[in-house]
């Protein structure tokens, strides 16, 4: 039997320079993994109770989904993340504007002063 690690080796990755935000978006993210987790699994109890099938740990463990279902399952959470992702996406959206921006306003001083 392998035992696996508890807890990651080395530094946490830091993405903000709060260090607090980083703390808070690992959480978002775990929690956000968790009811992706649960949402599979509650839909392949709805798969199975439709196919009639007796629901159990066990079946819901050993159910196997086909190309389709996860298709369908690949796009709800792309479509989820992009959901709970928003902020982050609009922020780093509006920083790539305002940093185009800055970059073009020197280019064109730059031009001027030639």
């Amino acid at each position: 039997m392998t035992i696996l690690q508890k807890k990651a080796r080395g530094r946490r990755p830091e993405y903000f320079e709060d260090p607090a935000v980083d703390k808070l978006m690992a959480i978002t993210m775990a929690l956000a993994g968790e009811v992706a987790v649960m949402r599979d699994r509650l839909d392949t109890i709805e798969r199975l109770s439709e196919a009639g099938e007796k629901i159990s740990p066990g079946a819901v463990d050993a159910y196997q989904p086909d190309p389709d279902v996860r298709a369908a399952r690949d796009a709800w959470r792309e479509d989820y993340l992009d959901n709970v992702l928003r902020i982050v996406h609009q922020e780093l959206e509006g920083m790539q504007r305002d940093s185009d921006s800055k970059a073009y306003e020197e280019n064109v001083e730059d031009v001027e002063k030639k």
